[in-house]
This record gives C-alpha cells, structure tokens and sequence, in this order.
C-alpha cells in the first residue's frame, strides 16, 4: 500500500528547500541583523512606518468611530447579532485561534527566507533575525499591557478596565506584519506574495473582529492595536534586520482637490 505525505509534511519540506540559498545581495537573510543601526536608520525607519497605510489608516478609522458614539453602538450591535462568528464563545475562540495563526506564520516565514548555504552561518543568520522578531513581539505586548493600565477603559462586557488597547489585536498585527516583512525576501510571483499578503492581513481583521463580536473590545481598540503592532513591526524589522530598502512604497499626498495616492517603484 502506498501512504502518501501529509499535506503539513510537503509544506514543511518545501520551506526547508526554500530556506537554502541566499538573498540577492549574496547574503543570507538575519546576517545583516544589528544593534546599532545608526540614527540615519532608525530615523528613517520610524518616518516610514508612520507613513504606512497599516498604520495610519486604522488610526483614521479609530478615530472616526469616535463621532456620535458610534464606537459603542457598533459593539453592542456586534455582539447581540455576531454575523460573522455566531455567538460570542465562538468568536472568543476564533480571536485565539486567529492570533495563534498569526503567530505560525510569522516563524514560518522566518524558517522559509533565504538563511545562506551552509549549515552553521544558515543557523546563525535565522538566530539572529528570530530575536530581532521577539524584539518587536516583545515590545508590542509591552507597550499594550502598559497603555490597558493607563487608559483603564472598561470592556464593553464590563468584565474589566482593559479594553484599550486590545493585546490579541496588536500581538496579530505584529506577528503578521514581520511575515509579510518576510515575504519580500523570498523568490516568488508578484501575485503569489500578494496572495499570501492578503492572507496574513486576513488573519489581523479576523482577529480583531472576533474580538468585537466576543465582547471584549470596541472597534477603536481593535483598530488602534492593529496600526501599534504594524508599526512596531515595521519600524523594528526596517531599523535593526539590515535588510535592502523595499522597491515600491505607498503614500498618500493631500493636494486642493482631494487626495493622492501615489505609488512609488524604484528599479
């Protein structure tokens, strides 16, 4: 009889042969990894994660849920009617199970980019990029258990004062922001990458919604957390990863008659 591999096991064996080889640039992906980047950097690295629409965008949007109280009816609303996810123990559970995919994918990414070709740099090189990842994931929960203190705002299920911000939403964020991060350092289609982009901003709304429906946050605490764990990831991985500067960039120019949103492609 012939057993056939798991669809995990061809998975797994496929990043294993896609993590061999190098970058571009001849390196391997983390081996660029530092502590002291350089003001420069770090400058640079800060102005453009605030320019991201993942940041600035969800930002907008929380602060637009903010006028006539929407903020609140849209979460009384969620959780009477919960359309996505059926009930609240249900959507409870999908927030968890969303954010632990957001997780897997991050370090899946990390195990898939090009690490070098021989064993001991390609084990040194993942080393070092990894811990520049839990550098970021570290501070994102950081930063949001020290805000839920400040704020004390209370949750909409009136369990406890911490709704603001929410901690599944900015953990799914920064997890799913540094996969994406690296995305662009693996061999593959325009429209392959954007695919799984896609997929890996799907599992931050999810989240965050689910979050919603549960009870346990408004959706300016789900969208705020979402534009904190962007920006952390994206300043963190762009500052301290060494990487090469991404070809493209999205921004969005305010002119007389409106808004401009131009893209940016460097060859």
């Amino acid at each position: 009889m012939t057993v056939m591999p798991s669809r995990s096991a061809i998975i797994l064996c496929a990043l294993l042969l896609s993590a061999c080889g190098t970058l571009p640039d001849g390196k391997g992906w983390g081996e660029e990894a530092t502590l002291t980047p350089g003001w420069d950097r770090v400058r640079e690295s800060a102005v453009n994660a605030a320019k991201d629409p993942w940041t600035w965008g969800p930002l907008l949007g929380a602060a637009a849920f903010q006028i006539d109280d929407f903020d609140r009816r849209t979460s009384d609303w969620a959780r009477e009617h919960t359309p996505v996810f059926g009930s609240q123990s249900s959507a409870e559970q999908w927030s968890d199970d969303l954010r632990s995919a957001s997780s897997v994918a991050h370090y899946a990414t990390i195990l898939a980019t090009p690490g070098g070709d021989e064993a001991g740099e390609w084990l040194f090189n993942k080393l070092k990029g990894t811990l520049v990842g839990v550098a970021a994931v570290s501070a994102t929960g950081q930063i949001t258990n020290l805000m839920k203190e400040e704020f004390d705002r209370e949750r909409p299920n009136g369990a406890d004062g911490e709704s603001f911000p929410s901690g599944h939403s900015s953990s799914s964020a920064v997890h799913t922001r540094l996969a994406s991060r690296n995305l662009q350092s693996m061999e593959m289609s325009d429209a392959t990458r954007t695919t799984l982009d896609v997929g890996l901003h799907a599992l931050t709304i999810g989240t965050s919604w689910a979050r919603i429906e549960a009870g346990w946050h408004y959706p300016a605490d789900t969208l705020f957390s979402m534009a904190l764990g962007n920006f952390i990831a994206s300043f963190v991985n762009d500052a301290f990863m060494g990487l090469a500067e991404s070809n493209s960039a999205l921004a969005l120019q305010v002119v007389d008659e409106g808004a401009v949103l131009r893209v940016q492609m460097r060859f």
